[in-house]
Protein backbone atom coordinates (compact mmCIF):
# COMPACT_ATOMS: atom_id res chain seq x y z
CA UNK A 1 0.00 0.00 0.00
CA UNK A 2 1.24 3.35 -0.76
CA UNK A 3 2.33 6.12 1.75
CA UNK A 4 -0.55 8.40 1.19
CA UNK A 5 -3.26 5.38 0.84
CA UNK A 6 -1.86 4.18 4.29
CA UNK A 7 -2.32 8.15 5.38
CA UNK A 8 -5.67 8.10 4.39
CA UNK A 9 -6.76 4.82 5.65
CA UNK A 10 -5.00 5.73 9.33
CA UNK A 11 -7.17 8.98 9.20
CA UNK A 12 -10.64 7.37 8.46
CA UNK A 13 -9.40 4.55 11.11
CA UNK A 14 -9.09 6.89 13.63
CA UNK A 15 -12.04 8.93 13.11
CA UNK A 16 -13.96 5.67 12.99
CA UNK A 17 -13.28 4.97 16.10
CA UNK A 18 -14.07 8.21 17.57
CA UNK A 19 -17.68 8.28 16.12
CA UNK A 20 -18.22 4.59 17.07
CA UNK A 21 -17.30 4.06 20.53
CA UNK A 22 -19.35 7.16 22.02
CA UNK A 23 -22.73 6.60 19.55
CA UNK A 24 -21.89 2.40 20.53
CA UNK A 25 -21.40 3.88 24.74
CA UNK A 26 -24.81 5.90 24.47
CA UNK A 27 -26.72 3.24 22.80
CA UNK A 28 -25.81 0.09 24.86
CA UNK A 29 -26.18 1.82 28.17
CA UNK A 30 -29.54 2.77 26.89
CA UNK A 31 -30.20 -0.86 26.32
CA UNK A 32 -28.49 -2.13 29.60
CA UNK A 33 -30.98 0.43 31.40
CA UNK A 34 -34.24 -0.96 30.21
CA UNK A 35 -32.94 -4.75 31.82
CA UNK A 36 -32.17 -3.22 34.95
CA UNK A 37 -35.72 -4.86 36.35
CA UNK A 38 -34.05 -8.50 36.27
CA UNK A 39 -31.85 -7.38 39.32
CA UNK A 40 -34.19 -4.94 40.75
CA UNK A 41 -37.34 -7.89 40.45
CA UNK A 42 -35.62 -11.05 40.49
CA UNK A 43 -32.47 -10.54 43.46
CA UNK A 44 -29.89 -11.31 41.11
CA UNK A 45 -26.18 -10.46 41.78
CA UNK A 46 -24.61 -7.25 40.26
CA UNK A 47 -22.59 -10.27 38.59
CA UNK A 48 -25.44 -11.47 36.98
CA UNK A 49 -26.66 -8.10 35.35
CA UNK A 50 -23.53 -7.44 34.45
CA UNK A 51 -22.85 -10.79 32.14
CA UNK A 52 -26.29 -9.96 30.82
CA UNK A 53 -25.23 -6.51 30.28
CA UNK A 54 -21.89 -7.81 28.63
CA UNK A 55 -23.98 -10.52 26.05
CA UNK A 56 -26.22 -7.43 25.11
CA UNK A 57 -23.16 -5.67 23.39
CA UNK A 58 -22.82 -8.40 20.14
CA UNK A 59 -26.55 -6.95 19.01
CA UNK A 60 -26.08 -3.48 19.03
CA UNK A 61 -22.50 -3.30 16.85
CA UNK A 62 -23.74 -4.77 13.56
CA UNK A 63 -26.08 -1.95 13.69
CA UNK A 64 -23.79 1.15 14.40
CA UNK A 65 -21.07 0.37 12.44
CA UNK A 66 -22.20 1.38 9.26
CA UNK A 67 -22.89 4.88 10.30
CA UNK A 68 -20.05 5.14 12.09
CA UNK A 69 -17.79 4.46 9.23
CA UNK A 70 -20.09 7.06 7.31
CA UNK A 71 -19.34 9.58 9.62
CA UNK A 72 -15.65 8.44 9.54
CA UNK A 73 -15.70 8.88 6.25
CA UNK A 74 -17.22 11.88 5.51
CA UNK A 75 -15.51 13.72 7.87
CA UNK A 76 -12.22 13.17 6.88
CA UNK A 77 -12.64 13.90 3.60
CA UNK A 78 -14.06 16.71 4.08
CA UNK A 79 -11.56 17.75 6.39
CA UNK A 80 -8.82 16.93 3.88
CA UNK A 81 -10.85 19.08 1.30
CA UNK A 82 -10.86 21.87 3.76
CA UNK A 83 -7.14 21.72 3.92
CA UNK A 84 -6.38 21.43 0.63
CA UNK A 85 -5.39 18.07 0.52
CA UNK A 86 -7.88 16.55 -2.05
CA UNK A 87 -7.13 19.34 -4.60
CA UNK A 88 -3.29 18.44 -4.19
CA UNK A 89 -3.73 14.84 -4.71
CA UNK A 90 -5.70 15.81 -7.95
CA UNK A 91 -3.21 18.45 -9.08
CA UNK A 92 -0.30 16.02 -8.46
CA UNK A 93 -2.15 13.29 -10.84
CA UNK A 94 -2.71 10.95 -8.34
CA UNK A 95 -5.46 8.32 -9.51
CA UNK A 96 -8.62 8.37 -8.07
CA UNK A 97 -8.19 4.94 -6.45
CA UNK A 98 -5.61 6.79 -4.09
CA UNK A 99 -8.57 7.64 -2.08
CA UNK A 100 -10.73 4.90 -2.80
CA UNK A 101 -9.13 1.74 -2.35
CA UNK A 102 -7.99 2.18 1.46
CA UNK A 103 -11.60 3.06 2.01
CA UNK A 104 -13.02 0.33 0.52
CA UNK A 105 -10.54 -2.02 1.93
CA UNK A 106 -11.71 -0.58 5.57
CA UNK A 107 -15.19 -0.90 4.94
CA UNK A 108 -14.68 -4.49 3.50
CA UNK A 109 -12.55 -5.44 6.88
CA UNK A 110 -16.05 -3.96 8.53
CA UNK A 111 -18.44 -5.97 6.73
CA UNK A 112 -15.95 -8.94 7.55
CA UNK A 113 -16.28 -8.57 11.20
CA UNK A 114 -20.14 -7.70 11.09
CA UNK A 115 -20.68 -10.73 9.15
CA UNK A 116 -18.89 -12.48 12.10
CA UNK A 117 -20.67 -11.20 15.09
CA UNK A 118 -23.94 -10.74 13.63
CA UNK A 119 -23.89 -14.72 12.32
CA UNK A 120 -21.68 -16.23 15.26
CA UNK A 121 -21.28 -13.75 18.49
CA UNK A 122 -24.52 -12.40 18.18
CA UNK A 123 -26.90 -15.60 17.70
CA UNK A 124 -24.74 -17.21 21.08
CA UNK A 125 -25.04 -14.45 22.90
CA UNK A 126 -28.60 -14.08 22.73
CA UNK A 127 -29.04 -17.78 23.73
CA UNK A 128 -26.98 -17.06 26.91
CA UNK A 129 -29.21 -14.34 27.70
CA UNK A 130 -32.63 -16.07 27.03
CA UNK A 131 -30.97 -19.26 29.37
CA UNK A 132 -30.21 -16.70 31.83
CA UNK A 133 -33.79 -14.56 32.60
CA UNK A 134 -35.40 -18.48 32.05
CA UNK A 135 -32.97 -19.71 35.07
CA UNK A 136 -33.64 -16.32 36.53
CA UNK A 137 -37.30 -16.93 37.09
CA UNK A 138 -37.06 -20.75 37.00
CA UNK A 139 -38.43 -20.41 41.34
CA UNK A 140 -40.25 -17.02 41.92
CA UNK A 141 -41.31 -18.26 45.06
CA UNK A 142 -38.97 -20.93 47.08
CA UNK A 143 -35.70 -18.68 46.11
CA UNK A 144 -36.22 -15.23 44.02
CA UNK A 145 -39.32 -13.32 46.26
CA UNK A 146 -38.29 -10.86 48.64
CA UNK A 147 -39.10 -11.06 51.92
CA UNK A 148 -41.91 -8.68 52.81
CA UNK A 149 -41.99 -7.44 49.64
CA UNK A 150 -44.56 -7.31 46.94
CA UNK A 151 -43.90 -9.13 43.37
CA UNK A 152 -45.56 -9.20 40.20
CA UNK A 153 -45.62 -12.99 39.27
CA UNK A 154 -47.75 -12.53 35.93
CA UNK A 155 -50.09 -10.00 34.69
CA UNK A 156 -52.93 -9.89 37.92
CA UNK A 157 -51.27 -11.94 39.98
CA UNK A 158 -49.17 -10.36 42.93
CA UNK A 159 -47.47 -12.65 46.20
CA UNK A 160 -46.02 -11.06 49.06
CA UNK A 161 -43.90 -14.01 52.12
CA UNK A 162 -43.57 -12.66 55.53
CA UNK A 163 -40.03 -15.55 56.35
CA UNK A 164 -38.49 -18.15 54.05
CA UNK A 165 -37.88 -20.87 55.83
CA UNK A 166 -35.61 -23.80 55.22
CA UNK A 167 -36.84 -26.99 52.96
CA UNK A 168 -38.86 -24.35 50.64
CA UNK A 169 -41.17 -23.69 53.66
CA UNK A 170 -42.87 -20.08 53.22
CA UNK A 171 -44.47 -18.33 56.61
CA UNK A 172 -47.20 -15.66 55.69
CA UNK A 173 -48.44 -16.03 52.40
CA UNK A 174 -50.63 -13.51 50.57
CA UNK A 175 -51.57 -13.92 47.13
CA UNK A 176 -54.16 -11.59 45.42
CA UNK A 177 -55.16 -13.33 41.96
CA UNK A 178 -56.94 -10.83 39.63
CA UNK A 179 -56.40 -12.73 36.32
CA UNK A 180 -59.88 -13.86 35.96
CA UNK A 181 -62.33 -10.80 35.57
CA UNK A 182 -65.14 -12.92 36.69
CA UNK A 183 -64.18 -12.39 40.09
CA UNK A 184 -60.86 -11.33 42.22
CA UNK A 185 -59.24 -14.20 44.36
CA UNK A 186 -57.14 -12.62 47.81
CA UNK A 187 -55.10 -16.13 49.76
CA UNK A 188 -53.94 -15.52 53.16
CA UNK A 189 -52.16 -18.43 55.32
CA UNK A 190 -49.79 -19.20 57.85
CA UNK A 191 -47.47 -21.12 56.16
CA UNK A 192 -46.80 -23.09 52.52
CA UNK A 193 -44.57 -24.58 50.40
CA UNK A 194 -43.79 -24.75 46.47
CA UNK A 195 -43.28 -28.77 45.48
CA UNK A 196 -40.47 -30.14 43.65
CA UNK A 197 -42.07 -29.37 40.65
CA UNK A 198 -41.92 -25.65 40.85
CA UNK A 199 -45.98 -25.99 39.33
CA UNK A 200 -47.99 -26.03 42.97
CA UNK A 201 -47.91 -23.80 46.22
CA UNK A 202 -49.15 -25.37 48.86
CA UNK A 203 -50.75 -23.48 51.72
CA UNK A 204 -51.76 -24.84 54.95
CA UNK A 205 -54.22 -22.76 57.70
CA UNK A 206 -55.59 -19.98 55.69
CA UNK A 207 -58.67 -18.38 54.25
CA UNK A 208 -59.51 -17.20 50.65
CA UNK A 209 -61.91 -14.19 49.61
CA UNK A 210 -63.58 -14.31 46.78
CA UNK A 211 -64.72 -11.11 45.20
CA UNK A 212 -67.20 -10.72 42.47
CA UNK A 213 -67.50 -7.91 40.06
CA UNK A 214 -70.99 -6.55 41.77
CA UNK A 215 -69.10 -6.10 45.15
CA UNK A 216 -70.21 -9.47 46.83
CA UNK A 217 -67.51 -11.07 49.01
CA UNK A 218 -67.41 -14.75 50.43
CA UNK A 219 -64.91 -16.33 52.87
CA UNK A 220 -63.67 -19.62 52.61
CA UNK A 221 -61.06 -21.19 55.54
CA UNK A 222 -59.14 -23.98 54.41
CA UNK A 223 -56.47 -26.31 56.23
CA UNK A 224 -55.36 -26.76 52.83
CA UNK A 225 -55.43 -25.62 49.71
CA UNK A 226 -53.25 -26.12 46.30
CA UNK A 227 -52.80 -22.62 44.14
CA UNK A 228 -51.73 -23.92 40.96
CA UNK A 229 -48.45 -22.52 38.89
CA UNK A 230 -48.18 -24.48 35.98
CA UNK A 231 -48.88 -21.93 33.61
CA UNK A 232 -46.46 -19.77 34.57
CA UNK A 233 -43.89 -22.82 35.20
CA UNK A 234 -44.47 -24.83 32.33
CA UNK A 235 -41.45 -22.69 29.95
CA UNK A 236 -39.45 -21.39 33.16
CA UNK A 237 -36.04 -22.64 33.35
CA UNK A 238 -36.04 -23.10 29.60
CA UNK A 239 -35.17 -20.96 26.86
CA UNK A 240 -37.34 -20.23 23.79
CA UNK A 241 -35.07 -19.98 21.32
CA UNK A 242 -36.49 -17.32 18.22
CA UNK A 243 -35.25 -16.67 14.66
CA UNK A 244 -32.81 -14.09 15.66
CA UNK A 245 -31.38 -16.12 18.01
CA UNK A 246 -30.29 -19.51 16.16
CA UNK A 247 -27.10 -19.33 13.96
CA UNK A 248 -26.76 -18.92 9.81
CA UNK A 249 -26.58 -22.53 9.31
CA UNK A 250 -29.74 -23.42 11.14
CA UNK A 251 -31.16 -20.46 9.65
CA UNK A 252 -30.10 -22.58 5.71
CA UNK A 253 -31.47 -25.72 7.17
CA UNK A 254 -33.83 -25.51 10.06
CA UNK A 255 -34.82 -28.48 12.02
CA UNK A 256 -38.51 -29.46 11.30
CA UNK A 257 -39.52 -30.40 14.37
CA UNK A 258 -38.56 -27.31 15.95
CA UNK A 259 -41.59 -25.46 18.14
CA UNK A 260 -40.73 -22.14 17.30
CA UNK A 261 -40.12 -23.16 13.67
CA UNK A 262 -43.56 -25.02 13.38
CA UNK A 263 -45.34 -21.83 14.40
CA UNK A 264 -43.84 -18.83 12.33
CA UNK A 265 -41.48 -20.24 9.73
CA UNK A 266 -41.59 -17.29 7.86
CA UNK A 267 -39.90 -15.56 10.46
CA UNK A 268 -36.89 -18.02 9.72
CA UNK A 269 -36.92 -16.92 6.07
CA UNK A 270 -36.78 -13.09 6.97
CA UNK A 271 -34.14 -13.70 9.37
CA UNK A 272 -32.02 -15.06 6.95
CA UNK A 273 -32.11 -12.58 3.82
CA UNK A 274 -31.37 -10.10 6.47
CA UNK A 275 -29.08 -11.74 7.61
CA UNK A 276 -27.24 -12.04 4.27
CA UNK A 277 -27.96 -8.45 3.15
CA UNK A 278 -27.17 -6.38 6.28
CA UNK A 279 -23.60 -7.30 6.49
CA UNK A 280 -22.87 -5.78 3.63
CA UNK A 281 -23.89 -2.27 4.42
CA UNK A 282 -20.75 -0.81 5.80
CA UNK A 283 -19.11 -1.54 1.85
CA UNK A 284 -22.31 0.19 0.75
CA UNK A 285 -22.27 3.12 3.26
CA UNK A 286 -18.60 3.57 2.17
CA UNK A 287 -19.37 3.68 -1.72
CA UNK A 288 -21.95 6.68 -1.74
CA UNK A 289 -19.89 8.24 1.06
CA UNK A 290 -17.04 8.51 -1.41
CA UNK A 291 -19.28 9.78 -4.28
CA UNK A 292 -21.00 12.19 -1.91
CA UNK A 293 -17.71 13.82 -0.26
CA UNK A 294 -14.91 12.41 -2.26
CA UNK A 295 -14.03 14.85 -4.36
CA UNK A 296 -12.53 18.93 -4.11
CA UNK A 297 -14.43 21.40 -4.49
CA UNK A 298 -14.77 25.15 -3.59
CA UNK A 299 -15.60 26.14 -0.12
CA UNK A 300 -18.50 28.43 -1.09
CA UNK A 301 -19.95 25.51 -3.03
CA UNK A 302 -20.65 23.83 -0.45
CA UNK A 303 -23.94 24.66 1.46
CA UNK A 304 -24.74 21.20 3.23
CA UNK A 305 -21.87 19.55 5.34
CA UNK A 306 -21.66 16.37 3.17
CA UNK A 307 -22.03 14.46 6.00
CA UNK A 308 -25.86 15.19 6.57
CA UNK A 309 -26.63 14.21 3.11
CA UNK A 310 -24.97 10.82 3.78
CA UNK A 311 -26.63 10.19 6.84
CA UNK A 312 -29.68 11.21 5.47
CA UNK A 313 -29.31 8.53 2.51
CA UNK A 314 -27.98 6.22 5.04
CA UNK A 315 -30.74 6.62 7.36
CA UNK A 316 -33.69 6.59 4.71
CA UNK A 317 -31.66 2.82 3.15
CA UNK A 318 -31.49 1.48 6.37
CA UNK A 319 -35.40 2.15 7.47
CA UNK A 320 -36.32 0.84 3.48
CA UNK A 321 -33.51 -3.10 4.00
CA UNK A 322 -35.58 -2.82 7.55
CA UNK A 323 -39.04 -2.57 6.19
CA UNK A 324 -38.36 -4.61 3.01
CA UNK A 325 -37.26 -7.58 6.11
CA UNK A 326 -40.27 -6.81 8.30
CA UNK A 327 -42.64 -7.41 5.51
CA UNK A 328 -41.00 -10.80 4.39
CA UNK A 329 -43.07 -12.67 6.89
CA UNK A 330 -46.12 -11.78 5.36
CA UNK A 331 -45.19 -11.05 1.18
CA UNK A 332 -42.04 -13.32 0.28
CA UNK A 333 -41.82 -10.83 -2.88
CA UNK A 334 -39.70 -8.46 -0.72
CA UNK A 335 -37.11 -10.28 -0.85
CA UNK A 336 -36.31 -9.04 -4.28
CA UNK A 337 -37.10 -6.04 -2.79
CA UNK A 338 -34.27 -6.47 0.06
CA UNK A 339 -31.68 -7.71 -1.96
CA UNK A 340 -32.34 -4.86 -4.74
CA UNK A 341 -32.14 -2.02 -2.13
CA UNK A 342 -27.99 -2.22 -1.54
CA UNK A 343 -26.96 -3.33 -4.98
CA UNK A 344 -29.12 -0.49 -6.68
CA UNK A 345 -27.43 1.69 -4.47
CA UNK A 346 -24.05 0.38 -4.93
CA UNK A 347 -24.15 0.43 -8.42
CA UNK A 348 -25.76 3.84 -8.25
CA UNK A 349 -22.27 5.13 -6.14
CA UNK A 350 -19.67 3.50 -8.67
CA UNK A 351 -21.30 5.04 -11.56
CA UNK A 352 -20.56 8.30 -9.93
CA UNK A 353 -17.67 7.77 -8.59
CA UNK A 354 -17.06 6.58 -12.41
CA UNK A 355 -18.00 9.75 -14.02
CA UNK A 356 -15.90 11.80 -11.42
CA UNK A 357 -19.37 13.52 -10.46
CA UNK A 358 -20.95 14.40 -7.24
CA UNK A 359 -23.84 12.54 -5.98
CA UNK A 360 -26.23 15.37 -4.27
CA UNK A 361 -29.02 15.44 -2.45
CA UNK A 362 -32.20 16.68 -4.33
CA UNK A 363 -32.11 20.58 -4.55
CA UNK A 364 -35.90 20.90 -2.88
CA UNK A 365 -34.90 18.87 0.17
CA UNK A 366 -31.13 19.81 0.06
CA UNK A 367 -32.27 23.50 0.46
CA UNK A 368 -35.15 22.55 3.33
CA UNK A 369 -32.03 21.25 5.62
CA UNK A 370 -29.93 23.87 4.65
CA UNK A 371 -32.81 26.75 5.50
CA UNK A 372 -33.69 24.52 8.49
CA UNK A 373 -30.01 24.79 9.67
CA UNK A 374 -28.95 27.95 9.33
CA UNK A 375 -32.52 29.07 10.99
CA UNK A 376 -31.27 26.21 14.36
CA UNK A 377 -28.00 28.17 14.25
CA UNK A 378 -29.62 31.63 14.09
CA UNK A 379 -30.92 30.90 17.38
CA UNK A 380 -28.69 29.27 18.84
CA UNK A 381 -26.47 32.46 18.54
CA UNK A 382 -29.34 34.84 19.54
CA UNK A 383 -30.06 32.79 22.71
CA UNK A 384 -26.25 32.36 22.83
CA UNK A 385 -25.91 36.66 22.89
CA UNK A 386 -28.83 37.12 25.06
CA UNK A 387 -27.67 34.89 27.85
CA UNK A 388 -23.81 36.22 27.70
CA UNK A 389 -25.69 39.54 27.57
CA UNK A 390 -27.46 38.87 30.45
CA UNK A 391 -24.24 37.68 32.14
CA UNK A 392 -22.44 41.13 31.49
CA UNK A 393 -25.07 43.43 33.10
Amino acid sequence: MKLLETYILRRVGQMFLVALLPVLAIIWTTQVLQRINLVTDSGQSIGSFAKLATMILPSIIPVVLPFALVIAITQTLTTMNNDSELTVIDAAGARRSVLIRPILLLAAVISVFSFFVDNVVEPRAKTVVRQMIAETYADLLSSVIEEKTFRKLDEGLYVQISQRMAGRMLKGLFVADERDPAYELIYYAKEGAVDDTGTTLIMHEGEVHRKTPDGNVSVINFDSYSFDLSDMTENRGQATLRASDRDLWFLFNPDPTDKDYTIRPQSYRAELHRRLTDWILPVVFALFSLAIAGDARSHREARLHPMVSALAYAFAMRWAAFYAANQIDTDPEYIAVLYAIPIVSSIVSIVFLGLHKRLVMPSFIRDRISSFWRRMQERLLAATGRTGGGAAQ
